[in-house]
């Protein structure tokens, strides 16, 4: 099994600069890697591949000196993580869709460098070593596990970060489950399940938006470039940071939780960027708020690693389609409570978590 591991990096002030300067060398690669890949396009009408940038590597790096501060490895990553938003491209254009050129990174949206072999250039040991930068001071709040392959360095929010990508790693040993659940997600309740119980919706977004709104005033009134704004940019940052930090904390805690109590899960198979766009403005900001899809991939990778049964079914009708006696009546948002001629009275979200359990357990059975 491969998991990943991040872990706070603590490093000194002359580390740090140096870490800027690693990080700014591979920017500048991908931007330069990019530029050639377009005006070999427009002015000869010829595709630059992987392969050929690859192959130019050294000759950059002799003329740059930053990039002989990186590790090669991780230039090659660089060149590969441009590659790979080409193929996105065109495999976008293939399909029909919006096509997103591979844009050009601003200095401060490139946040991370990947070393694709554990040792090469980094290495862990009782501080983590870091080629061009030196022993870095590492929390290690829970071991790594299984054999490091890749590690990643990133900055978030003017905090360094090292990702450790690990093979092999042992599974965690869950206790026996007899459950079996549905799970109905929504705006007033975060998930409604089939047993009756309701997770509140934190809303870490919302609860953060007023004070997100006086730092992005704060920053947009300040002269550009100057100290102040580079200081009122970090504060807006380490706001964003802090609300994803404490919605991500909370889903995982949940996904484990109803990982552990039941044998077989059923959800929605929600389309949530299809419901954005068709949304009001106000409930797409809820939507985004909620993440559902971040939160129904945690528990499905939870629920894999667990060896439980995990069940997408389709949302079509679930809120609609009674229980009870399979009636269907299409019901508006505003009504809250779900009630039948043939006398059953239920709560919305519990009815859909129960028809989302049935449709669950009939897709188990017939695979």
């Amino acid at each position: 099994m491969r998991r990943s591991f991040k872990y706070r990096l603590y490093p000194a002030k002359a580390q740090a600069r140096a870490l800027e300067t690693l990080l700014d060398g591979a920017h500048d690669l991908y931007n330069a890697a990019l530029e050639q890949r377009r005006d070999a396009w427009r002015g000869h009408g010829r595709s630059v591949g992987y392969l050929d940038q690859a192959a130019e590597l050294k000759e950059a790096r002799d003329a740059d000196a930053r990039l002989c501060l990186l590790n090669y490895s991780a230039c090659q990553d660089v060149l590969r993580r441009l590659h790979k938003a080409f193929d996105a491209f065109f495999r976008r254009v293939k399909k029909g869709e919006a096509p997103g050129y591979p844009r050009f990174r601003a200095r401060d949206r490139y946040d991370s460098i990947t070393f694709p072999s554990h040792g090469d250039g980094v290495r862990l040991g009782k501080r983590l070593y870091i080629q061009s930068v030196g022993d870095v001071k590492v929390k290690l709040h829970r071991p790594v596990e299984g054999r490091p392959k890749t590690v990643t360095l990133k900055r978030e929010a003017g905090k360094w970060y090292a990702i450790f990508s690990c093979d092999d790693v042992p599974a965690r040993n869950y206790p026996l489950a007899t459950g079996e659940v549905g799970i109905d997600m929504g705006l007033e309740s975060f998930a409604t399940l089939s047993t009756g119980e309701k997770v509140e919706n934190a809303r870490w977004y919302r609860k953060t938006e007023k004070r997100l709104a006086e730092a992005q005033r704060k920053l947009t009134s300040e002269q550009k470039k100057s100290k102040r704004r580079r200081k009122a940019k970090a504060r807006l940052a380490r706001l964003h940071a802090k609300a994803a930090n404490q919605r991500s904390d909370f889903q995982h805690k949940l996904a484990k939780r109803i990982v552990s109590e039941n044998k077989l899960i059923a959800v929605e198979d929600l389309k949530p960027s299809e419901m954005v766009s068709d949304a009001r403005r106000g409930m797409a900001k809820s939507i985004h708020d909620a993440a559902w899809a971040a939160f129904l991939a945690i528990l499905g990778a939870k629920a894999e690693e667990a060896a439980r049964r995990f069940v997408r079914v389709p949302a079509a009708g679930t809120s609609s389609t009674c229980f009870n006696c399979g009636e269907y009546r299409k019901k508006e948002l505003c009504e809250r409570t779900h009630s039948c001629p043939c006398g059953l009275m239920l709560d919305r979200d519990l009815h859909a978590s129960l028809n989302i359990l049935r449709l669950g357990r009939s897709l188990r059975d017939s695979a």
